[in-house]
């Protein structure tokens, strides 16, 4: 494997794409950068990251942020627990290690919200500390480069991609490398369609010589994603739109979001369904169904546009207008199909 070296750090330097966090080693910008870019698109995260950097330039930025702006910054990137996490740890940082995050591998891990995927990243990008940062574009790369047919679901596969980096990262380009892995993973060596032609490894891949890139790399997906039926309710108000507390556990757990029934409603049921939320319905109106697709389960969703008379709300429950929500809370993507309504 020593011999990918050369010619990958020779093609990243002239392939790579400009990126806001490429080139910067301040560890907090790599952080933040990697936790965006989980299961999450480059091009989705570019706006989101500078508009982040802007707000919360440090991890004392990050650790003293109040958790509405952090939420609203953080708005439409799904998965808030990243948000939690990032903050949670910065707090850390900031206690215990003067602002500035850990070198070591191992205190990176300890860290809420950093893996080792994560912490390999950092370590080799921020800090050039030769060690791999193993996520899926890198193991398909290893698996198509050496014709491995091991699950790259399985915990032993991450393993051997470990054992198999460690010793040929040049310890005097250790970010490149890890970033040109990434890079080739994002640009060249694609999962349903490689541009086997484009690979500066394409002489030194087991799989393009025998004709099994598009069988590898193996990934079998054991349990079969859940489904749930949905309603969301656009409860609409003389003075503005409900919004539903923030919990402390579950998907959409500290954000405000748009009321919810755990079944769909028929039109006729929704007037009943609405006094949960201390409201009493005077026209309801369908909206676009929808989806929206969590790591382990995906909703299925029905949505009703409901104007209505507010009687008694829960406890936590608000009323914002459409200025205020935009500008203060962050609703979840889950509900994106129907924010547009919200004005």
């Amino acid at each position: 494997m020593q011999s990918i070296v050369q010619p990958l750090l020779e093609w990243y330097d002239h392939a790579k794409r400009t990126l806001p966090w490429r080139g910067v080693s301040d560890p907090y910008s790599v952080w933040v950068s990697e936790i965006m870019l989980q299961q999450t698109r480059v091009a989705a995260v570019v706006s989101y990251y500078t508009r982040w950097m802007q707000a919360l330039p440090t991890v004392e930025a990050l650790a003293a942020v109040d958790e509405k702006t952090l939420y609203k910054l953080w708005e439409g990137l799904g998965y808030y627990s990243r948000a939690r996490n990032l903050q949670k740890a910065a707090v850390i940082v900031v206690r215990d290690y003067a602002g500035v995050l850990p070198r070591s591998v191992e205190e990176l891990r300890r860290l809420p919200g950093i893996g080792d995927y994560t912490a390999g990243a950092i370590a080799s990008i921020a800090y050039g500390i030769p060690v791999p940062a193993v996520d899926g574009n890198v193991l398909r790369v290893l698996s198509r480069l050496q014709s491995d047919y091991t699950d790259i679901l399985e915990p032993s596969a991450k393993t051997r991609a470990f054992d198999t980096l460690s010793p040929i990262i040049p310890p005097d380009r250790a970010a490149d490398f890890t970033q040109a892995m990434f890079e080739l993973g994002a640009l060249v060596c694609l999962p349903k369609s490689p541009r086997c032609d484009e690979c500066p490894l394409g002489d030194r891949c087991k799989a393009y010589r025998d004709g099994l890139t598009t069988e590898l790399p193996v990934r079998v997906v054991k349990t079969k994603r859940k489904t749930k039926d949905m309603t969301v309710l656009v409860l609409s108000t003389a003075q503005g739109y409900v919004l539903t507390a923030p919990k402390e556990k579950g998907l959409l757990a500290g954000t405000y979001g748009l009321p919810l029934v755990e079944t769909a409603l028929d039109e006729s049921d929704v007037a009943a369904a609405c006094t949960e939320w201390g409201v009493y319905a005077l026209n309801v109106q369908p909206l676009p169904k929808a989806k929206h697709v969590f790591t382990h389960i995906t909703w299925n969703m029905v949505g009703y546009l409901v104007e209505c008379a507010v009687e008694e709300l829960p406890a936590g429950t608000i009323v914002a207008g459409a200025e205020d929500i935009r500008a203060r809370y962050a609703i979840p993507t889950a509900f994106g199909v129907y924010k547009p309504y919200l004005q």
